[in-house]
């Protein structure tokens, strides 16, 4: 794709319009304000262009007071901290210091005939769009923008930021974007840039035909708005960024255990046998979901009304599920069928997206062969108004609508869809569909969040299941990656997609195991292994169109599946652990190798292997035959199968049976584990803990519980756990000393 730099206005900022305590404001000669801000140390604001439209709440973050000074004519910096901005008023430049080293500068491609090949920044000669142009070092590798199924260093891509029904997870199209990315620079500091926007971006990263040494990205809106940000690593980077658009809250354990799904339960009976199955052959679940028209008529599809002709009583039909100790979770969408009476009666109350002539708003999905999104399988959704999120009464309405789902039963909602807002369709607020487009997912995800808040159990923390996000998506958890193809390439680009989501300031993240659609069903070793990487997720369901109950894969694989999902719940205290540091930190569970171990170059290019929180190496296999190529990180690493002790700073070929998978223990670290139970009710929270494991010779502290205890003086190290609690040391444990816990 080309790119016609005269079609914007190089901006300068020569003349200062004066300081204030945040920041100060120039002058440019496209008539624009452009405004500096500091948002505290690490976090500074270029804004240039008009402010009319609404911002949607994105940025959540305050000015704070920074250090301006003018040591030159035509220079200025801003200091925070340990930090600093500095610009240049014509041409206009812009670097960026933390710790007195360079991090971050504006272009340098320099054309010969005398200016930068891209504008510094510019604004379109026609129309809301703009421009801005940032400098590249050889190598340097670029992260984050969402949940993005190709390579996690997006270095030469172009990349755009644009919610889309993606149909998959094979192309650069996802329903979960973000314009944020990072780079741990020369490892020394690292930057980020944040557009904060809800309309289109297309980031240029380093992509040759614009500027190969050069990150660029343009910004369809009124204004540009960055966010410039610098730390001492990528986690420092990914606090700030948290820190400016929202922290994710914590999520309910149940939530944490296995979720059972398929596209479709047909009937009630059906869904009930699978519950009482899942109880009879001792496979723990917490969470079985009516996906799709599972519950709703196929023409009315979701107006809140379950379908008359399968569900007569559906609260004694839920209440059948639940005395199996199993949550509820029903489908949804934010569309509203024409063959729904709900339809006309938010239409006339003007509740609905409408034309520019005033009408309500059909939006038709494409049914050709060819294009259609449910192919043969699965029943057409019909035309359908949409809901304005943006009309407060609207909202309202809709978020209160969802007290009798609760009151029937039902503890979570399955937030589908929310890609589909035509560039055409007028808003409450004013907006176009084509600016409402990609923040719709989040206004509507925040809807239903917040019904599941008001109306759901008072014992249990909110959450949904959705699909689409936008910057701010992580205030309301969680986001599942999508539709993808049941095949090992399908696998792996789940793994991708969601190790970018989690590079993007999202720390919460699922897959369907086994993949949800193909022209064959998932083969059971297929199905054992995006299992097996699913326990180490922060969210685990099976879901896909065709069987997809461990006991669908024959008895092996069942066997193998029960003792895998076992585990899963052995996992929760220390998925509860890491998920607490998320919420403070911004860190998400699954941790790509370049966010984890930034200077080391060894591991940065394996992109499907990950950390899951502080202690745990996993290396899912993609590919048939059990074999992965695993690159191991710097310091030692027990493999939790053999309890064979490996030094890092190596690549090894492992090879694993069915049964196994490759997870290995960091050395130094503990990894608290609690009984196998069937679902989490069983759990006793005053005694969460069976067992601690112990990597070789611990030299980080056990922090949150009660049953155990890691002091770590100078020469022995002391372990105190209650009875209760068995402590298994990996390696030969001499300078250990477990006692009692008093």
């Amino acid at each position: 794709m080309r790119l016609d730099t005269t079609a914007f206005i190089r901006l300068d900022a020569s003349n200062s319009l004066g300081a204030t305590a945040s920041g100060a404001a120039f002058a440019t000669n496209t008539g624009d304000i452009l405004e500096i801000d500091c948002f505290g140390p690490g976090i500074f604001r270029l804004r240039a262009g008009p402010n009319t439209r609404p911002d949607y709440g994105l940025v959540l973050g305050r000015a704070q007071r920074c250090e301006v000074a003018q040591p030159l004519p035509g220079f200025w910096t801003f200091t925070a901290g340990n930090t600093r901005l500095e610009i240049g008023g014509e041409p206009l430049s812009i670097q960026l210091f933390h710790d007195g080293l360079r991090v971050l500068a504006s272009i340098t491609d320099e054309h010969f005939r005398g200016f930068t090949r891209l504008p510094v920044i510019g604004r379109a000669r026609t129309g809301a769009q703009w421009i801005a142009a940032f400098a590249l070092g050889s190598g340097e590798p670029v992260y984050g923008l969402g949940e993005k199924f190709g390579s996690l260093n997006k270095r030469g891509q172009l990349i755009e930021s644009q919610v889309e029904d993606a149909l998959g997870v094979n192309t650069g199209l996802s329903y979960k974007n973000v314009p944020f990315c990072w780079s741990p620079g020369s490892g020394k500091s690292a930057w980020g840039i944040f557009v904060n926007t809800p309309g289109r971006v297309l980031h240029g990263v380093g992509y040759p035909e614009w500027s190969h040494r050069s990150y660029c990205a343009i910004v369809d809106d009124e204004a540009l708005d960055l966010f410039l940000i610098l730390g001492r690593d990528p986690a420092q980077v990914l606090d700030h960024y948290t820190h400016l658009t929202g922290r994710a809250p914590d999520v309910p354990l149940w939530g944490l255990g296995l979720w059972i799904s398929k596209a479709y339960y047909r009937t009630p009976e059906e869904a009930t046998a699978v519950a009482v199955k899942l109880r009879a052959r001792r496979i723990p679940c917490d969470v079985l979901t009516f996906d799709g028209r599972a519950a709703w008529d196929p023409q009315t599809r979701f107006d809140f009304h379950w379908d008359p002709q399968r569900f007569r009583d559906p609260p004694s039909v839920l209440a059948k599920i639940k005395a199996n100790s199993l949550k509820i979770c029903v489908w949804e969408y934010p569309y509203v069928s024409i063959h729904s009476p709900l339809f006309q009666e938010l239409a006339d109350k003007d509740y609905l997206l409408r034309t520019a002539n005033g009408d309500p708003y059909v939006f038709g999905w494409d049914t050709s062969s060819e294009t259609s999104p449910f192919g043969d399988v699965l029943t057409a959704l019909p035309e359908s108004g949409l809901v304005d999120f943006t009309n407060p009464a609207a909202y309202a309405w809709w978020r209160d609508a969802h007290r009798s789902l609760f009151e029937t039963g039902v503890d979570v909602i399955m937030s589908d869809f929310g890609e589909h807002v035509p560039d055409d369709a007028v808003a409450f607020n004013g907006d176009r569909g084509k600016r409402l487009h990609n923040v719709y997912p989040l206004l509507y995800n925040r809807c239903v969040y917040e019904a599941t808040k008001k109306f759901g159990s008072q014992d249990s923390l909110p959450m949904v299941w959705a699909r689409a996000g936008w910057t701010g998506s992580q205030r309301y958890p969680i986001q599942w990656g999508g539709d993808p193809q049941s095949d090992w390439e399908g696998l792996a680009a789940s793994i991708r997609g969601g190790l970018s989501w989690g590079m993007s300031g999202v720390p919460y993240h699922a897959s369907d195991i086994g993949g949800f659609y193909g022209s064959v069903q998932p083969s059971a070793e297929l199905y054992l292994r995006w299992l097996q990487m699913s326990v180490f997720s922060s969210h685990m369901r099976v879901h896909g169109i065709g069987a997809r109950e461990p006991w669908a894969f024959g008895d092996q694989t069942e066997a193998i599946a029960r003792q895998w999902i076992e585990f899963r719940y052995r996992l929760l205290p220390y998925l509860q652990s890491v998920i607490a540091r998320a919420i403070a930190t911004g860190l998400p569970v699954l941790r790509a190798m370049p966010l984890a171990f930034p200077t080391t170059a060894l591991t940065r290019s394996f992109e499907t292997q990950f950390m899951c929180g502080d202690a745990l190496l996993v290396a899912p296999i993609v590919a048939a035959g059990g074999e992965v190529e695993i690159a191991l990180p710097p310091g030692a690493w027990y493999d939790l199968s053999s309890r064979q002790r490996l030094a890092g700073r190596q690549v090894i070929r492992y090879r694993a049976t069915l049964d196994r998978f490759p997870v290995f223990g960091r050395e130094g670290y503990a990894l608290p584990l609690g009984p196998v139970v069937q679902h989490t009710g069983e759990i006793d929270k005053a005694k969460p803990l069976d067992a601690l494991w112990l990597f070789g010779t611990p030299s980080h502290a056990l922090e949150g519980f009660v049953q155990a205890r890691i002091v770590l003086p100078e020469g022995r190290v002391r372990v105190s756990a209650a009875p209760e609690v068995k402590v298994e040391i990996f390696g030969d444990g001499a300078d250990i000393h477990v006692e009692p816990l008093s």
